[in-house]
């Protein structure tokens, strides 16, 4: 085994902690993209970042925890949302909430560990768990905070229903003529819903 190609074994120096922990967090999320979570192997991680398994268990510990660190990072501009709904208005949030999911699917950047989450997620219960804790603690609390509203955190959730339904039927299972429908047209039609989801009676 050549010194280029070995895998490294053990832990890496300090200077080298930070470059590491990135690669294998890059390495998961391609692995759970291109394979789902339930395919996807603490082993495979390593092997696809360039380390030995036991690297991936000290920096992260179980394939679960690495899943959740993973989609953590991949998710993370999806999180910015409660500022979108802070910053205006709230008769308008309906809109602004929208406008930026919506954007944050169109970027292709971001769009594609979105889809490894998402595809993981309706396919093991494991995934869905920890999406499930990281919607819920990092997203929609913070989105019903933001609400002076009865039952703010059913309406956040509902909010949210219509909009990731319509991501999953327009980036996913791509049905027509909601796949190629222009943007500013779903919009339109999409954020009165989510604006009542959210301010309605």
């Amino acid at each position: 085994m050549s010194g280029a190609t070995a895998r490294r074994r053990g832990r890496p120096p300090r200077a080298e902690s930070a470059d590491t922990r990135d690669r294998i967090l890059g390495a998961a999320r391609e692995e759970f993209s291109e394979r789902g979570y339930e395919k996807t192997s603490v082993r495979g991680i390593a092997k696809a970042a360039g380390v030995d398994s036991a690297l991936v268990h000290h920096y992260f510990g179980t394939k679960e925890q690495v899943f959740e660190a993973a989609i953590a990072v991949a998710f993370a501009p999806a999180l910015n949302a409660p500022d979108t709904v802070a910053d205006g208005p709230l008769d308008a949030v309906g809109e602004r909430l929208a406008r930026f999911i919506f954007g944050v699917w169109e970027n292709p950047t971001t769009r594609a560990p979105l889809l490894a989450i998402l595809r993981s997620a309706v396919n093991n219960e494991t995934a869905a768990a920890v999406f499930r804790r990281l919607i819920a603690a990092q997203l929609l609390r913070r989105i019903a905070g933001q609400l002076d509203r009865p039952d703010a955190e059913l309406r956040a959730e509902l909010a949210a229903a219509q909009l990731v339904g319509c991501a999953m039927l327009r980036y996913v299972i791509k049905v027509e003529p909601l796949a190629s429908a222009d943007l500013e047209q779903i919009i339109a039609r999409v954020a009165p819903v989510v604006q009542g989801h959210l301010t309605g009676p």
